[in-house]
């Protein structure tokens, strides 16, 4: 069976990442697998030094540090096994397996992918120093390549009880409104469909075709149409009616799908403070 997987790391939102996979993992009723993954380019595997030190007197040098470089990887693995199982012991869950890695992230649940239901992730990890607002970097690569839903978790966990989905009437959008009329994730959870353009007749029966679906699902769904900016007003429109999940698409041709490129997408990583799910 598929595992909602939270990555955890020594960042400020690891916390709140566990909060928010094993959230998942219960109204999924998906186990839940907490990853660590010990970068390779942080603490590498010790290697053969001699082509850059030596031999003859410098023996017992080249030996000194290749037993150093040994030493801190089973540092920093014993440290990411121990935070390993402090998250186990924080979650109420009745299944969690735990798993560590030596490589790097993407590699690593790449090859995890076809036991990912779901990837949670924070939007910076240990080594960016969790300043400004950027994306961190292992973030933005496995946005780019995982063919999984990911959930990019805020510093702070919050239950989501609403849901807003940026609606372009894309394909990859309507496949998400399928996703979630299905998904126990929503039972329960008012969902807000809500598209920024303009207001015509082609862009309200885009939206009612997407209402049609959530309905006959039995959820219960809203939808607009708001002029503006796309990221400011759906920022705008999520804070007026207290929402507290953010639903995307990652990719796309539409200005709220476009990714990466100086993009709106890129944008709203930046800025949401709320839980934010990507859908590919």
């Amino acid at each position: 069976m598929p595992h909602v997987f939270a990555c955890i790391d020594g960042s400020p939102s690891s916390p709140a990442v566990c909060d928010y996979a094993a959230w998942a993992s219960h109204r999924l009723s998906t186990p839940l697998t907490l990853l660590h993954v010990l970068d390779h380019q942080t603490y590498p595997v010790a290697g053969n030094l001699t082509g850059n030190i030596g031999l003859g007197s410098r023996e017992a040098l080249l030996t000194e540090l290749a037993e150093l470089d040994e030493r801190r990887n089973k540092l920093a693995l014993e440290q990411g096994r121990l935070m390993l199982e402090a998250a186990r012991d924080r979650l109420d869950t009745d299944e969690i397996r735990l798993r560590q890695r030596h490589g790097d992230l993407l590699e690593c649940v790449l090859e995890l992918e076809q036991d990912i239901r779901l990837l949670v992730m924070g939007r910076q990890g240990d080594t960016s120093g969790f300043q400004g607002r950027d994306i961190g970097s292992h973030l933005e690569s496995v946005i780019r390549a995982l063919h999984r839903p990911i959930l990019v978790s805020p510093v702070e966990f919050s239950a989501p009880r609403s849901a807003m989905l940026a609606y372009d009437g894309s394909e990859t959008v309507r496949k998400g409104v399928r996703m979630m009329a299905a998904s126990p994730l929503f039972r329960d959870m008012p969902i807000h469909l809500v598209m920024v353009g303009a207001d015509t007749n082609d862009a309200w029966a885009q939206l009612e075709a997407g209402l049609n679906v959530l309905h006959d699902a039995g959820l219960t769904a809203e939808a607009v149409i708001r002029p503006g900016e796309v990221e400011p007003t759906l920022h705008a429109y999520q804070q007026d009616h207290g929402i507290d999940l953010l639903v995307m698409g990652a990719y796309g041709h539409s200005r709220i799908r476009q990714f990466l490129v100086g993009s709106t997408t890129t944008q709203m990583l930046r800025t949401a403070t709320s839980a934010l799910l990507l859908l590919r």
